[in-house]
């Protein structure tokens, strides 16, 4: 690192310099510069790392474009330092990174820049928060995937994290928004009025059930009158299990989730129903499942696109259009054995998004 000549940062100044060192990621904004012969005693404290609160892979709809990937990650993390990646290999999906985002807002803002920027069409997997987990062998396990969490006959017990949820609003909505945070498993810390006109209101809330269509809910129920704020506090043993979303049997990884035993029926057939509404009809009949171990607990089916092999057939004996409808219906069979199901590139996010 050089500084500017004539000595214009002195010893004491506080301010920003502007390097061109890009792989010395040792370096953060707010760290302290000293001298290698007169060092400081105490450093200043600098700023706060950024935290990503939500984690989740994204591909690139054709592996060979892995490297492009990489590449685009690599210059939006230059102006966007809240953006984490690694790599990772998922065996339906292939190469790609599993990334962390400071919310559900960060995530799809980050996907529309890669298209438009560097268009990158991509692969996005179900959003997830990041879990700890204790195995029987007493190791300790952070999960941040669905695969990384181990067979249930392998835990002790799994954590998660819990945040601090501050909301300001009028007093007409305390008893929608107590509601909506009752269902998304908070608990109610306190209750304080500011003005006779304004209400602020904490609960302890899993930060998994925020990171969908919390927000949304919240503003749409209270007309907009409502502020949200929180921050993170700990983590909490939870009943977490892996809900697996299977199309003609087959399990599709970008779909499978994390969430908690008493949500994993609604949860699963929420999912079942939006994909049933995504995916095109197909020449075949899809099964459309939403399973939790071997146990399906939600199925939608999408009915084959049909051509009328009858229509040839004017008048006749009835026995020559079942013979025509017999044979169509093997065909069907056949091609549901050997034929793969499309999952359009918008469904991905598209599904997340879950009515109430």
């Amino acid at each position: 690192m050089t500084l500017i000549p004539k000595q214009e940062v002195l010893c004491g100044d506080v301010g920003y310099i502007i390097t061109g060192i890009k792989d010395a990621k040792e370096i953060k904004v707010g760290d302290t510069l000293t001298h290698v012969h007169a060092p400081c005693d105490v450093a200043i404290d600098g700023f706060a790392d950024v935290k990503p609160m939500v984690f989740a892979g994204i591909y690139p709809i054709e592996n060979e474009y892995f490297e492009d990937l990489r590449d685009s990650l690599e210059k939006l993390q230059l102006n966007d330092s809240s953006l984490v990646y690694e790599p990772e290999t998922s065996i339906a999906l292939g190469f790609g990174f599993r990334c962390g985002f400071l919310g559900m807002l960060h995530l799809e803002i980050i996907q529309e820049r890669l298209s438009r920027e560097f268009n990158q069409e991509v692969i996005t997997t179900v959003p997830n928060v990041s879990y700890v987990a204790e195995t029987t062998k007493g190791e300790v396990l952070t999960i941040n995937t669905p695969n990384d969490l181990p067979d249930s006959n392998h835990l002790n017990y799994v954590e998660e994290p819990y945040i601090r949820a501050q909301i300001i609003t009028k007093p007409d909505y305390i008893g929608t928004i107590i509601k909506l945070c009752m269902d998304k498993r908070g608990i109610l810390m306190k209750q304080h009025y500011l003005t006779p006109e304004r209400v602020e209101l904490h609960f302890d809330m899993p930060l998994a059930e925020i990171v969908f269509d919390f927000y949304d809910r919240l503003k749409s129920s209270t007309r907009g009158y409502a502020s949200f704020d929180y921050y993170p506090l700990d983590y909490r043993k939870s009943d977490i299990i892996k809900l697996d979303i299977k199309l003609n049997g087959d399990n599709v990884d970008a779909l499978s989730a994390l969430v908690h035993r008493e949500k994993a029926e609604q949860v699963g057939r929420r999912m079942c129903e939006k994909l049933k509404e995504l995916l095109p009809k197909h020449q075949f009949v899809i099964a459309i499942q939403a399973a939790v171990g071997a146990k399906i607990i939600a199925r939608e089916t999408i009915s084959a696109m049909r051509k009328d092999v009858t229509a040839k057939c004017y008048g006749g004996d009835i026995s020559r259009k079942r013979k025509l409808l017999e044979k169509q219906k093997e065909g069907k069979k056949k091609m549901r054995q050997i034929g793969s199901v499309e999952v359009p590139q918008k469904a991905f996010l598209d599904v997340l998004k879950l009515d109430s």
